[in-house]
């Protein structure tokens, strides 16, 4: 951490932190002396990037591959309508620089890898995990680790939020809470299961003070400590954990030395790894139906997303109920069986399962009842 010397201009930039006796000056010139990795722009790494940049840490470096959608907009503040269509990172280093001049912003417009993580998070000195796919979460904690750096973890989904700090140097990391990922599909993506506007911002907020604690040696972190946010009932809860002496990376002896492959680990089909089941568009399920071919559209969503929006003639069996209704499919396992969710997550995982079952015509459709909204039918609501 740099040590420079604060100038007139910074004096009242940041005069509310150097009021606070247990801040002062030289925790302002820790944060400007200080560098942070942002890993995703989106609905944590925006408030982040904020709030981040306005308190005047140095250097910020911003790491998302994906471009601004109208999607975005309900709670990614760092954006704005006419940036639908432009490249996150780009944007948000314009809001930053605008903000706060004192800030140095770098652009990691890439996607996170085994290949290449060690060397982006060598230069920093926090990492912020604001993703939201459990590959990209191992792969983050994995890298700190055994770069010796902290990572400040954060997640969200629907109503709910967690929070915690992992620095294997001093506490648990993220393996000794998580020792295995979820089984595919049974975590819905924010883009399936939705997120409350405005919890985004709750969450970042523990984040960023979090990140300042860290970099300016007050306070306590939430090292050891797991926190979970209910919006609903605007209520947290804290649970304390302990490192793991059987962890495989920071453990008593430890068997993962190297980066491995994320989405092998969390069970995610490799891209060249074909499916044991057959896709289809919204068209092709459109023209089956107005032919009055012989099958079965299944609607694997919750019972709130159908009585939302449905497509005519589906047969509703949540995910999560699907295996232990298998036996009402009966007469659909030598016939073709359609299956569709929001946006094509939770169908693919359902595909799946009814593959593994002996079912033999299995097909997803490609984009959910989300793509049937946008070229078939403008009458069934999007959500």
């Amino acid at each position: 951490m740099g040590q420079a010397p604060l100038t007139p201009a910074q004096y009242d930039r940041y005069r509310r932190h150097l009021n606070l006796p247990e801040f002062g000056v030289e925790g302002q010139r820790a944060l400007l002396g200080s560098s942070v990795l942002l890993v995703g722009a989106g609905g944590l790494g925006s408030p982040l990037a904020l709030y981040l940049a306005a308190a005047g840490l140095g250097r910020i470096g911003l790491m998302d591959f994906d471009v601004v959608d109208v999607s975005n907009l309900q709670r990614q503040v760092l954006y704005q309508t006419a940036d639908i269509g432009k490249p996150k990172v780009e944007v948000a280093r314009q809001r930053i620089q605008a903000l706060n001049p004192d800030v140095e912003v770098t652009l990691h417009a890439e996607q996170l890898t085994s290949e290449n993580a060690l060397e982006i998070f060598a230069p920093y000195d926090v990492v912020i995990d604001g993703t939201d796919n459990f590959p990209t979460r191992y792969l983050s904690n994995d890298a700190c680790v055994l770069l010796g750096k902290p990572t400040v973890y954060g997640a969200i989904l629907r109503f709910e939020g967690q929070a915690s700090t992992f620095d294997a140097s001093r506490g648990p990391c993220y393996r000794c809470l998580f020792p295995e990922p979820p089984p595919p599909g049974e975590v819905p993506s924010c883009a399936e299961g939705g997120v409350l506007g405005v919890l985004p911002g709750m969450i970042a907020m523990i984040q960023a003070t979090e990140t300042v604690k860290l970099l300016t040696g007050i306070g306590e972190p939430l090292i050891g400590r797991f926190l979970h946010y209910d919006a609903l009932e605007m209520k947290f809860n804290e649970f304390r954990f302990q490192k793991d002496p059987d962890c495989p990376l920071c453990g008593d002896s430890p068997t993962i030395t190297e980066l491995v492959d994320y989405e092998g680990f969390c069970g995610v089909p490799a891209v060249e790894e074909a499916p044991a089941f057959g896709e289809v568009s919204a068209s092709e399920v459109q023209a089956r139906l107005t032919a009055g071919d012989d099958f079965l559209l299944l609607d694997v969503r919750r019972d709130d997303e159908y009585e939302t929006a449905r497509i005519d003639g589906s047969l509703l069996i949540p995910l999560d109920q699907l295996e232990s209704r298998l036996v009402e499919l009966g007469e659909w396992k030598d016939r073709r069986v359609i299956v569709h969710c929001h946006k094509g997550g939770r169908s693919a995982a359902a595909c799946a399962l009814l593959s593994g079952a002996g079912f033999a015509d299995i097909s997803n459709l490609v984009g959910g009842i989300d793509a049937w909204s946008l070229t078939i039918d403008p009458e069934v609501p999007r959500y």
